[in-house]
């Protein structure tokens, strides 16, 4: 697992998100304990979600139908 620098957001079901712009990267980190690694993701959908009202609700409407993923943990 990279080493990606990650930051707590406001959320009922996301704990904290990491971006590695050099491999276009978002790591998520949910609640549960669950990681996953979105690939693909630029450096403007990267900041349009941490500053989105709802982290959760972005990353469901434009994160994840988008771009492939791999569980991390």
């Amino acid at each position: 697992m990279s080493n990606i620098e990650m930051q707590s957001v406001s959320s009922s079901n996301v704990d904290s998100v990491g971006y590695d712009a050099d491999n276009l990267t978002l790591r998520v980190q949910f609640h549960g304990g669950g990681v996953y690694d979105y690939i693909g993701v630029s450096q403007a959908q990267f900041d349009a979600l941490v500053s989105s009202p709802s982290v959760g609700q972005y990353l469901n409407m434009v994160i994840k139908p988008q771009f492939e993923y791999v569980q991390v943990v």
